[in-house]
C-alpha cells in the first residue's frame, strides 16, 4: 500500500500528502476533503478504502491516523456546491484541505485520488485513479474525510429529524427521496442536483 509513496521518497520527496474526499453522491451537505501524511517507518495494514471498512472501524483508525500522522480538513458547503458544481467544489475542499496541512508542514508532493489533480495548487502533485486502494496516505484520506463526514451529518440530523441523515448521510435511499418528497428541500440540500430541484424528487 506504500509503494507509490516510496518511489516519491527514493526521489528526494519528504513529505507526501494523500487527498481524497467524501460526499459527492449526497444530495445534501457539504463535500468533504482531507489531506493526510503519514510518517514514512508506518505502516498500518488496515488502512485501506474507507468505502470496505465499517462506520466503528473508520472511528477507530481514524483516531490512530490522527495521532501518527498530520491532517488537513477542507469543506465545500452546499451552497458552494449549488454556486460551482460539484467538482469544482471537491477541487476547493481539496485546495482548502491541503493549505490546512500545509500550516503544519512543507509538503513536497500531493498524491489525489481519482483522474484529475486539484487545479491552483502549487505543490507537485499526481492523480491516481482508486488510489484509495493502492496508497495507505490516500487511503488514510478517505477514511478521516468520511468520518468527518458523517460526523458533520449526525448533527444536521438533529436540526433536521424528518430527513434520517443520520443513517443515510444525505445519499438518495428510498427514505430520503421519500422525505424530499414530503417535505421538500431542508436548508442543507443541494437545490442544483437533479433529484432536489424545486423539492421534486426526479
Amino acid at each position: 500500500m506504500r509503494e507509490l509513496e516510496k518511489q516519491l521518497w527514493s526521489k528526494g520527496y519528504r513529505y507526501v500528502a494523500g487527498v481524497d474526499e467524501a460526499g459527492r453522491g449526497p444530495l445534501a451537505g457539504p463535500v468533504v476533503a482531507a489531506a493526510v501524511v503519514l510518517p514514512q517507518e508506518i505502516d498500518l495494514q488496515e488502512i485501506k478504502d474507507s468505502k470496505k471498512l465499517t462506520a466503528k472501524r473508520r472511528r477507530e483508525l481514524a483516531d490512530q491516523i490522527y495521532e501518527i500522522g498530520l491532517v488537513g480538513i477542507g469543506t465545500a458547503t452546499h451552497t458552494e456546491i449549488d454556486q460551482l458544481n460539484i467538482l469544482q467544489a471537491t477541487f476547493l475542499a481539496m485546495q482548502r484541505a491541503v493549505a490546512k496541512l500545509q500550516t503544519q508542514i512543507n509538503l513536497d508532493f500531493c498524491i489525489v485520488d481519482g483522474n484529475q489533480t486539484i487545479p491552483g495548487l502549487f505543490i507537485r502533485q499526481q492523480a491516481v485513479v482508486k488510489a484509495d486502494a493502492s496508497c495507505s496516505a490516500v487511503a488514510a484520506a478517505s477514511i478521516v474525510a468520511k468520518v468527518y463526514r458523517d460526523a458533520l451529518m449526525q448533527e444536521y440530523d438533529l436540526q433536521y429529524p424528518e430527513y434520517g441523515f443520520a443513517q443515510h448521510k444525505g445519499y438518495p435511499t428510498k427514505r430520503h427521496l421519500a422525505a424530499l418528497a414530503e417535505y421538500g428541500p431542508s436548508p442543507i440540500h443541494r437545490i442544483s442536483f437533479a433529484r432536489v430541484k424545486g423539492g421534486v424528487v426526479s
